[in-house]
């Protein structure tokens, strides 16, 4: 009986143990520290890493997980007389960690940085900065990507420098998979597309987009859990808008600065998430600053400053919460490292843990659960 009884406490202790335990995926850019996608296991309890596996790819600098987990998909995000862009599939195996190469398809135009799937599955999604445009891809039976099935080159321009022409900066599909939000940097609007999850097709929305400040360059876009509300940071003037969503269509409640006080510099701002809770929002600044901010959402959508955090390294392009929503981890694109904060559930702030991930130009944080 007590054989049983202490073989019963091993049982649920390596199930708890596994439990805690996920997949972390980091897009890189090429550089002498890294040359692809790089897959570690992460203990949610302490924050520890281990390196399970790497596969070698060329500028995945954004990743998507289709739903299932079984399907990994990332930008090649290079440029080649305006074709130069390209979407890579892999197939993820849960037992070892690993990916497998499936395909790859061009995206239709140069440097494409972000990528994502409808909730079905079963179309990819990619934006493509240089070119300012976008394009929708299906997926096969075997999880590869097929060639373009829609493709929309944006016009337009902004007054500032970076602004001589489109240049979209995400592809983010609504909660209810029939809106495509497509934050274009370059024209200073939040396009709005319909989306047809039966063909693919994208045709303009009821409200065709939400025009931002001039010059303000919008990048990033983040729904609240409660898919009311929605959040755009923007790199060139350092604001974050927040919106009531419904229905396809987008209005502005609030616009309030990224950057801490006093600080003039250019902000760089790069990107943008709600905790699970709905509680409080983040939002990182490059440039000089290195700084993620850090807000409380009241019950209305809108939000109040709660603090500035150093992301304790250079150029903090992209960061992710743990799927337990107790750690937040930085992307430093220039300093070469992934920095893992223990973050304050009850005010949001952020705490370091000590702890680091060194790889070459991290740029996108992405989960899979290990069971």
């Amino acid at each position: 009986m007590l054989h049983r009884m202490l073989a019963f406490i091993v049982l649920l202790t390596g199930l708890s143990a596994t439990a805690q335990d996920y997949y972390l995926l980091v897009g890189t850019y090429d550089s002498p520290k890294s040359e692809g996608i790089y897959v570690y296991r992460f203990n949610s309890t302490d924050g520890s890493t281990t390196l399970v596996s790497q596969i070698k790819t060329s500028n995945p600098s954004y990743l998507a997980i289709a739903p299932g987990d079984q399907y990994v998909y990332a930008v090649h995000e290079n440029a080649r007389d305006g074709n130069g862009g390209e979407v890579a599939a892999f197939s993820f195996d849960k037992k070892t960690g690993s990916l497998q190469f499936i395909n790859q398809q061009v995206t239709g135009g140069d440097h494409p940085c972000y990528v994502e799937t409808d909730k079905t599955g079963k179309w990819v999604f990619a934006g493509n900065y240089t070119s300012g445009s976008l394009s929708v891809l299906p997926v096969q039976p075997n999880g590869g990507v097929g060639a373009f099935t829609t493709h929309i080159v944006h016009e337009g321009n902004g007054p500032t420098d970076r602004q001589k022409s489109p240049h979209v900066h995400r592809t983010l599909i609504s909660p209810d998979n029939h809106t495509l939000l497509v934050p274009d940097l370059g024209i200073d609007k939040v396009m709005l597309y319909k989306f047809d999850p039966v063909t693919g097709n994208l045709t303009s929305g009821k409200q065709p987009f939400a025009a931002t400040q001039p010059g303000s360059g919008p990048r990033h876009f983040t729904f609240h859990p409660n898919h009311r509300f929605g959040y755009l940071i923007q790199e060139l003037n350092g604001t974050v808008n927040a919106y009531k969503y419904k229905k396809g269509k987008l209005k502005e409640i609030q616009r309030i600065s990224s950057m801490p006080a006093g600080d003039t510099q250019f902000p760089g701002s790069a990107d943008i998430h709600v905790s699970s809770d709905g509680k409080f929002l983040y939002a990182s600044n490059r440039s000089n600053s290195n700084t993620i901010a850090i807000y409380s959402i009241n019950k209305k959508g809108k939000l109040k400053l709660a603090g500035h955090q150093s992301t304790l390294g250079n150029g903090p392009r992209n960061f992710n919460f743990d799927p337990t929503g107790k750690f937040l981890l930085v992307g430093n694109q220039n300093s070469d490292e992934i920095v893992i904060f223990e973050r304050n559930v009850a005010t949001g702030l952020l705490k370091d843990t000590g702890k680091r991930i060194a790889l070459g130009k991290p740029v996108c944080i992405k989960w899979i659960p290990v069971n």
